[in-house]
């Protein structure tokens, strides 16, 4: 059991390491700055899905408002750096503790409830500060929301451009990918699983139920803050309406069709519908129906997502080739 363990884990590896080598290759590759930023919306979401992946997927805690946390990471970042004049890295760690402290309080009232009432919960959550950044002019600049956010800078070199940006967002989301597995692999991922699976059973064996719900919720939230305060740094503003209930029901969608329950389901989900969403821009008007639509057919027909349809495809195809005469597969089986 230990050599399979170290199997899987080793294998996880490589598919890190594939990954994170491809997106080093590809600046060299799509030179144009559309595509390099559209890349980096692209890891933007994918770090926000996996911390909704390892809240929803793994310790079964619905949310559908993850676009306040998105909001709050991005508007701390862009207040501290415009009008106090703090350093752009001084704002995205400002932003982590801001949205941590948010998610703890509201994670110790909201998580008491269940299902269909913690889905409200945090929508109506997400609907209070979505109101918020728009009323609270003095501070915000209400719909017109806050300019000149600058970009964060090492040793003077700055991450002013798509290209550079790009190289600080895939860094951080390759970081948040690896610690994200090793949370999946760890004693916590398996008591994640036990609360998904059932409460009262995950309490009976000593699993403190209340105390993981809270901190995944605290860290999803947190992921959901890096993602907003990178998105501040690579658009230069922020805007009220970057943060709306469309951007919750996405992320979620994202979420569920690439496979919960899975790191890599998350990887998958973003990136296929944020590309989806860059060519479906002229029908922004119907953003939602058509979101609304992928979840509604992805949770009847892929009830795994893409990640678990493809993977129960590869074990069925293993199993049938083993089941071959003369293959190797049996003649391994066999042995």
């Amino acid at each position: 059991m230990t050599s399979g363990w170290h199997g899987r884990w080793n294998k996880q590896w490589l598919w890190v390491s594939s990954y994170a080598l491809v997106m080093a290759v590809i600046p060299n590759v799509l030179t144009n700055n559309y595509y390099m930023k559209m890349l980096i919306v692209l890891a933007i979401n994918t770090i926000i899905v996996i911390g909704l992946n390892l809240l929803m997927g793994h310790a079964g805690q619905v949310s559908l408002g993850h676009a306040a946390f998105y909001g709050i990471g991005a508007y701390s970042s862009a207040i501290l750096t415009t009008k106090f004049g703090m350093s752009a890295w001084l704002g995205i760690v400002a932003a982590i503790l801001v949205g941590g402290l948010v998610a703890y309080l509201i994670a110790i009232p909201a998580l008491r409830l269940k299902g269909h009432y913690l889905a409200m919960a945090t929508l109506g959550f997400a609907e209070i500060v979505h109101i918020l950044f728009i009323e609270l002019r003095e501070i915000t600049g209400g719909t017109d929301g806050l300019y000149g956010v600058p970009a964060p800078s090492i040793a003077g070199f700055a991450f002013d451009t798509p290209q550079r940006l790009y190289i600080l967002v895939w860094i951080v989301l390759v970081i948040c990918l690896v610690m994200a597995l090793n949370i999946a692999k760890s004693r916590v991922g398996r008591a994640l699983r036990a609360v998904h699976g059932s409460e009262i059973a995950a309490a009976s064996m000593g699993v403190d139920t209340a105390k993981y719900k809270i901190q995944v919720f605290v860290l999803s939230g947190i992921l959901a803050c890096v993602g907003g305060s990178l998105y501040a740094s690579m658009a230069g503003y922020v805007s009220s309406e970057s943060f709306t209930l469309t951007v919750s029901i996405t992320l979620v969608t994202m979420a569920v069709f690439g496979g919960m329950g899975n790191v890599w389901g998350a990887v998958i989900g973003a990136s296929t519908l944020t590309i989806m969403q860059e060519y479906l821009k002229s029908y922004n008007d119907y953003n939602l129906v058509i979101f609304g639509a992928i979840l509604i057919l992805a949770m009847v027909f892929m009830p795994q997502g893409i990640y678990g349809a493809f993977s129960d495809m590869a074990k069925k195809l293993k199993h049938r080739l083993q089941a071959i005469p003369g293959t190797a597969g049996e003649k391994h089986a066999a042995s």
